[in-house]
């Protein structure tokens, strides 16, 4: 089972994302769900990563783990907020058509950002 759990601040922008463990939907190098969520993640990150107003960290320290987490500025704000509703729709879309393989869990913190 995939577990994902993605932090959001008051405003609904995407602070962090998490997402570890195996679907065992598939054999490994085959298992579409793992692929799923690989390519939604890692292209949040990629799109994230060198925006103006958005940092952005993240990593992969083992085969089955990804996380990122973001600050940002009212500069990338918006676009983090985008960014971040485009990524928890998608793993979402994979969670609930996979059920027995991925589940997500949204919760909400009162991170402050840098308004500048």
């Amino acid at each position: 089972m995939i577990g994902i759990e993605a932090v959001l601040d008051d405003g609904g922008v995407l602070r962090a994302c998490k997402a570890s463990g195996h679907s065992g939907a598939g054999k490994e190098g085959n298992d579409i769900v793992c692929a799923a969520v690989s390519v939604l993640i890692r292209t949040a990150f990629s799109t994230l990563s060198g925006r103006n107003g958005i940092d952005i960290r993240g990593g992969a320290p083992e085969k089955g783990q990804f996380w990122l987490e973001a600050d940002y500025t009212a500069e990338g704000k918006e676009f983090l907020f985008t960014a971040g509703e485009f990524l928890i729709n998608g793993l979402l879309s994979v969670a609930q058509e996979f059920p027995k393989n991925c589940n997500i869990t949204i919760k909400k913190s009162n991170f402050n950002c840098t308004e500048e």
